[in-house]
C-alpha cells in the first residue's frame, strides 16, 4: 500500500513541476509586458514588400520543412491586410491573406481563411503575441491547432517570429522565421 501511495505522489510532484515549467518558464509563459523597448508599430514594420525565411520544426524537433516567403502589406488607418505567398522546399506553395485590426489599447485581431475564429494578441514594447486555431489543409490531415504566434523587433526594424502549433496542448510542430522589409533597390535586384 505504501508503494502505491508513494507512486501516486510521486506522479501528482511530477505533474505540478511539469505544469510550473510550462506555466513560469517556458514559451507559453511569456507576456508582451515582459518586453519593453522601441515600440512595435505594425503599421511601420509591416507595411509594403516583407521577405519572409524559416524553417519548420516537427514533433520530434527536427526541420520538417523550410520556406520563403514574399508578403505584401497594406494599411488603411488601424485595418490591414497581409498577403503572404510561401515556397517551400518541397516545391509546393500556399497562398493566405490576413485582415488585421489593430485597437488603440494594443490590441491585434487577425482573421485569415484558414483561422477558426477570430485570432487575438497584444502589443507592448519590441513584441507582439497572437493566439489563435488554424486549421491545417486537407493533404495535412485537416487537423485544428492551438497556434501562439510571438514576433520580436530587433534593432534594425527585422522581425523574428517564433510560432508554437498544439494539439490537445502537446507542441506538434514549431516555426521560426525573420521577415524583413524589401526596400526599392533590394525589389529592382531581385526582378
Amino acid at each position: 500500500m505504501d508503494g502505491i501511495l508513494f507512486a501516486i505522489f510521486g506522479a501528482i510532484i511530477a505533474f505540478c513541476l511539469v505544469w510550473a515549467r510550462s506555466r513560469y518558464a517556458d514559451f507559453l509563459a511569456q507576456d508582451p509586458e515582459d518586453y519593453t523597448g522601441e515600440a512595435f508599430d505594425l503599421r511601420t514594420q509591416l507595411n509594403g514588400p516583407i521577405l519572409c525565411e524559416g524553417v519548420i520544426y516537427g514533433p520530434t524537433g527536427r526541420v520538417s520543412s523550410r520556406f520563403v516567403a514574399d508578403f505584401d502589406v497594406t494599411w488603411e488607418g488601424n485595418t490591414g491586410v497581409m498577403r503572404e505567398h510561401f515556397k517551400y522546399d518541397d516545391g509546393s506553395t500556399q497562398d493566405r491573406a490576413w485582415n488585421l485590426t489593430l485597437g488603440n489599447d494594443g490590441q491585434v485581431k487577425a482573421t485569415a481563411e484558414d483561422v477558426v475564429g477570430t485570432g487575438e494578441g497584444r502589443q507592448a514594447g519590441g513584441s507582439l503575441q497572437l493566439k489563435y486555431r488554424i486549421k491545417l489543409p486537407e493533404s495535412s490531415g485537416g487537423h485544428v491547432l492551438d497556434t501562439v504566434d510571438w514576433m520580436y523587433l530587433a534593432p534594425n526594424g527585422t522581425i523574428i517570429n517564433r510560432s508554437q502549433f498544439r494539439k490537445y496542448g502537446l507542441k506538434v510542430a514549431e516555426l521560426v522565421a525573420t521577415m524583413r522589409r524589401v526596400e526599392e533597390p533590394e525589389l529592382k535586384e531581385a526582378a
